[in-house]
């Protein structure tokens, strides 16, 4: 495995990784209920903020995916839309860009 990819797969498992450890902890503190979470996000313009660049960020990411996956056939490349809706971009783009520079 080439040294850009070994960069990809390690920045997918931290993307992974780390943000998670915070929704964990979080859940745990709050209760593992989502609509509190949720709420939690827009308690002021600079979370609102961040949550609206990530979402954004989220449904380009899913466009690039889908087009490239219809023109490249790359079916494996399909895993980074959930990765990045139900973890993160931190996960879902490092994770897409590792399964697409694999060999062909």
């Amino acid at each position: 495995m080439n040294p850009l990819r070994l960069v990809y797969l390690g920045l997918a498992i931290w993307g992974a990784i780390h943000p998670m450890s915070y929704f964990i902890a979080w859940f745990q503190e709050h209760g593992w209920q989502l609509g509190p979470m949720i709420d939690a996000w827009y308690v002021n313009n600079a979370t609102s903020g961040l949550v609206w660049d990530l979402t954004i960020a989220a449904i380009a990411l899913t466009v690039w995916i889908i087009a490239e996956v219809a023109v490249r056939r790359n079916w494996w490349g399909l895993i980074a839309i959930p990765a990045t809706f139900g973890i993160g971009v931190s996960c879902g783009l490092p994770l897409y860009l590792f399964l697409r520079t694999r060999p062909v």
